[in-house]
């Protein structure tokens, strides 16, 4: 294990002179479910820390879910079960109560921050993929104030993100699902629960009184360096009234990009069709609740 300096934050304003002090050799830790185990396994990319500083007792100011018009501020230092279990998560973004549902096991879910999650920038977080679809925005404060950028923005790479010299990401804010919308997670992992995904898929999606798709965003997780959307596989469906020839053409069309950008591997004989699976059941059970969702049948508002 790597040695380093410990500290309290009492107040945001700490953790950005904090940040701002040490640069690459400073992190902040919540549930520390990420960093710490990274940091037992002696990860190379944390070898340079030289302090940590804990920022849990900002918990007061950083931990909340709540409504501002037509969005929701979520707090990072939020843990999954906050979110899980949540009421205004469960009325208009259920997808991501769903997504963090799944995450390891009830401990995990009970330490770890969605803050954590994002900002540990792993392909495989089972919530990136639903705000990547929700096209949620991160507020980072900095030492010279707050700023909003695209989560879809956010990375740089893998294991790169947005944040400067003494900035950190404080909350996230997303758009509640509007009447007529479905969403859905799915997960594959290499086992049904205590697993890291292998391949996820997050859909929301709108439709009209005849059933016809008016909008839909599809974000798979787990197939890209950085998490995105995949307009083509959108494009299939918006405009129609989709059948199940439908959903698996953008189902394929989720592969094809996959392979267009990362080539031929070992295991794309195996992803090939996993992901067209992952992404054709996501569509459906999205459909399903969005029709009901149109006809007033679901929990999704007016």
């Amino acid at each position: 294990m790597f040695q380093y300096d410990f500290c309290q934050a009492k107040t945001s304003d700490d953790v950005c002179r904090f940040l701002d002090t040490y640069g690459e050799h400073g992190r902040v830790v919540a549930g520390g479910t990420d960093l710490l185990v990274q940091i037992r396994d002696k990860d190379r990319r944390f070898e340079s820390i030289t302090n940590i500083m804990d920022i849990t007792p900002l918990e007061t100011e950083m931990r909340y879910v709540k409504e501002d018009g037509d969005e929701l501020e979520i707090g990072a230092l939020c843990t999954h079960t906050d979110l899980e279990n949540d009421p205004l998560i469960r009325q208009y973004l259920p997808l991501l109560g769903e997504a963090c549902a799944t995450v390891g096991s009830p401990q995990i879910r009970n330490r770890g921050t969605i803050g954590g999650s994002i900002c540990n920038a792993s392909p495989a977080a089972d919530p990136l993929t639903p705000l990547v679809a929700s096209d949620a925005k991160v507020i980072i404060k900095g030492i010279s104030g707050t700023r909003e950028v695209k989560l879809s923005d956010f990375y740089h790479g893998k294991g790169q993100t947005d944040l400067g010299r003494g900035e950190f990401v404080l909350a996230f804010r997303v758009r509640k699902l509007e009447h007529g919308t479905g969403s859905a997670f799915t997960k594959l992992g290499r086992r049904k629960a205590l697993a890291i995904s292998r391949l996820n898929a997050a859909v929301v999606m709108r439709v009209i009184e005849d059933g016809s798709v008016a909008s839909v965003s599809i974000a798979p997780g787990c197939i890209f360096t950085v998490p995105e959307r995949v307009a083509k596989a959108e494009e299939v469906l918006t405009g129609s009234k989709p059948s199940e020839e439908d959903f698996q053409k953008a189902g394929e069309a989720v592969s094809a990009e996959m392979i267009e950008r990362t080539g031929i591997r070992w295991s794309t004989e195996y992803k090939k069709p996993a992901v067209e699976a992952i992404v054709r059941d996501a569509l459906e059970k999205a459909y399903a609740k969005a029709v009901l969702a149109s006809a007033g049948k679901s929990e999704v508002r007016k």
